[in-house]
Formats: C-alpha cells, structure tokens, sequence
C-alpha cells in the first residue's frame, strides 16, 4: 500500500509529522517538512501494509536517473518497489516531493 506513510503539518515550520496510516500511529514528529518528506519516502521504501517489505521487492538505482511522466519532467528516479503485482518508482520531484508512479507510466528523461 503506498500511502501508507502521510506527511502531515502542523503550527510551526518544525512541527511536521509522518503518520503511520497501517499502524494508525506517528513515526516521526518535530520535522521540517522536507525532513517529513524524505522520512516517509524512506519508510515507504521499507514496509508494506503487512510490515517490513521483502528485500526482493526493492530495487536501488544508484545513481538517480531523470524521468519523464507524460511527456513532462518528473524528477529523478532513486528507487523501486514490488506492490500489487507491478513494479512503482519512487520519484523526487521540485521541493523535495515524493511521488510513486507505476513503472508503465515512466521513462528515462532526455539528457537534463
């Protein structure tokens, strides 16, 4: 289940926090948001809704390789997990964003 980690905000600029939507719990909390982003892509890449994620469903691309999402820049590609039956990157966009995007809607992006 990606989604399964949220980043939530909260008062201040170091008041955010990453839910645990399986656990119904908070797994980090007093972050920058860009702390909360990096700390629930990370998590993500870790668990699945049953616990942690079977190693042979994690692929690692070192290094990050750009990617294009319909015809438009995504961000750079760090990494892969196995998730219902299909492979999906996990993609880091402007900002610090984490997306997850099925591996038939990607492809290498032209030289950037």
């Amino acid at each position: 289940m990606v989604g399964r980690f949220n980043v939530r905000s909260g008062d201040g600029d170091q008041d955010w926090t990453v839910w645990d939507n399986a656990a119904n719990g908070n797994r980090g909390s007093g972050l920058t948001e860009e702390a909360a982003q990096k700390l629930a892509a990370d998590l993500e890449l870790q668990y699945d809704v049953y616990g942690p994620r079977p190693a042979d469903h994690i692929r690692q691309v070192d290094p990050p390789v750009a990617v294009e999402q319909a015809s438009q820049q995504a961000g750079w590609l760090d990494a892969w997990i196995f998730e219902q039956g299909t492979w999906v990157g996990r993609v880091h966009g402007p900002g610090g964003k984490v997306s997850w995007v099925p591996q038939d809607e990607l492809r290498r992006a032209e030289q950037v």
